[in-house]
């Protein structure tokens, strides 16, 4: 049996948590940031904060102290991307020699415009502690997945990418269950980009829904939306076919036009003239990483000289509290292109 420790007890960590503890075969532990955070989950028997209604088994081991990625095989971090960093480099000194790392959170650290895995990587290389980062195996996993339905068991599918094949079909064998199918992938930075861009996108086309337009608007958004991401995420090492695939047009798809995702919702209350402020307070704590990601893709696309006018719009919209229909003009009248 398989020893895994998912950090991070929001609702996407704790619905992997339930989907690998339904599946069998598992040790898992699920870290919330803190013991008193661990305790609440204990003591009512769910998360209620995050992710009330689903019943947390009692030998699911729920846990706020570092040591629990101790005994860990397999490390699954669903840490918000603001908190990465400083969580990663709480619990070093508690990991080892050849344990996998997954990385299951979908953003871009605003300050370095590091990718989640990246960050990781220099959180493990800058310790102080005997293990090198080399040996430590980390990835990413990433796809349409709404929470709440992984939790509830309904068939999806995601992709986990690892450098090392072998390593991404570890994962894959140890994960895959009859309602959550695993692809492999070796391009961690087009699943990466993938999964993070996605979500500015989403911003954009609830953006869209809520100043009141329609299916012709969206289908525009959620195409030339694939396009930018792509663009960026060839430019920095991804590959085109990766962002055809489930972390790239399956993600977009899914939480531009799902209304259980954040992102999304996020944008629709922008759409109707709701401050940003007003609307990131009324999330109770969950976290819409694309508010965040939108700083860090314009970053990464000027690093790289990559056009991004959707993103380019959702920034002015974000941080300038720019009228989103006069957003949704300015990309309508920009100069006439070749498609491709």
């Amino acid at each position: 049996m398989s020893r895994i420790t998912v950090l991070g007890s929001g609702a996407w960590g704790t619905a992997i948590a339930l989907s690998l503890y339904r599946r069998g075969g598992h040790h898992i532990k699920l870290w919330a940031h803190s013991p008193e955070a661990a305790q609440d989950i204990i003591d009512a028997g769910e998360n209620t904060l995050f992710f009330p209604g689903f019943p947390i088994p009692t030998d699911l081991k729920i846990t706020g102290h570092e040591n629990a990625v101790a005994d860990a095989e397999i490390i699954v971090s669903v840490v918000p991307s603001e908190f990465l960093r400083a969580t990663i480099s709480r619990l070093r000194p508690y990991m080892h020699d050849g344990q996998i790392i997954v990385s299951a959170t979908k953003g871009v650290e605003d300050r370095t415009l590091l990718r989640m895995t990246e960050v990781i990587s220099a959180c493990v290389a800058s310790s102080n502690a005997t293990v090198p980062a080399r040996d430590l195996l980390i990835g990413a996993m990433s796809g349409p997945s709404f929470a709440l339905e992984v939790a509830q068991g309904q068939p999806t599918a995601i992709t986990a990418a690892f450098h090392d094949p072998a390593i991404a079909a570890r994962v894959q064998h140890e994960f895959s269950s009859e309602s959550l199918r695993l692809y492999t992938s070796t391009d961690v930075i087009g699943v990466e980009l993938g999964g993070a861009l996605k979500n500015v996108i989403a911003i954009a086309a609830g953006v869209a829904a809520g100043i009141g337009l329609g299916y012709n608007s969206a289908a525009a958004l959620m195409t030339r939306g694939i396009a930018e991401i792509t663009r960026l995420a060839v430019a920095c090492g991804g590959r085109r076919e990766t962002l055809a695939g489930l972390s790239g047009v399956g993600d977009l798809v899914l939480t531009c036009t799902g209304s259980l995702s954040r992102n999304r919702t996020v944008g629709h209350a922008l759409g109707e003239g709701r401050k940003l402020h007003e609307i990131l307070e009324s999330l109770g704590g969950k976290v819409a990483e694309g508010v965040l990601t939108t700083h860090a893709a314009l970053g990464l696309a000027r690093k790289h000289n990559i056009e991004m006018p959707i993103t380019e719009q959702m920034e002015m919209i974000l941080t300038k509290g720019k009228d989103p229909r006069e957003a949704i003009k300015d990309l309508m009248l920009r100069p006439g292109r070749d498609e491709h």
